[in-house]
């Protein structure tokens, strides 16, 4: 299996003291902890920034989506 191509794996993460869980693709994990270092927060931490600034949409996705669209928006920023 090439391994850009893997199935979403499910972590538990805290936002504003409620747990939740998120079903994600390694990369996407692995782009949400780096971005998450980099700006030295935990991820929790930065997947609630993400939860806020989602919210404050028309029409807010749910929150996997808004986290890969996050992800997406701050690589082609660049």
């Amino acid at each position: 299996m090439n391994p850009a191509y893997r199935s979403p794996v499910k972590r538990s993460v805290t936002i504003a003291g409620h747990p939740t869980s998120i079903s994600l693709e390694p990369m996407f994990w692995d782009a949400l902890e780096a971005e998450a270092a980099r700006r030295s927060l935990p991820v929790n931490a930065l997947v609630a920034r993400i939860d806020v600034e989602r919210m404050e949409a028309d029409d807010p996705p749910n929150l996997t989506s808004a986290i890969r669209q996050w992800l997406w928006r701050g690589r082609t920023a660049d």
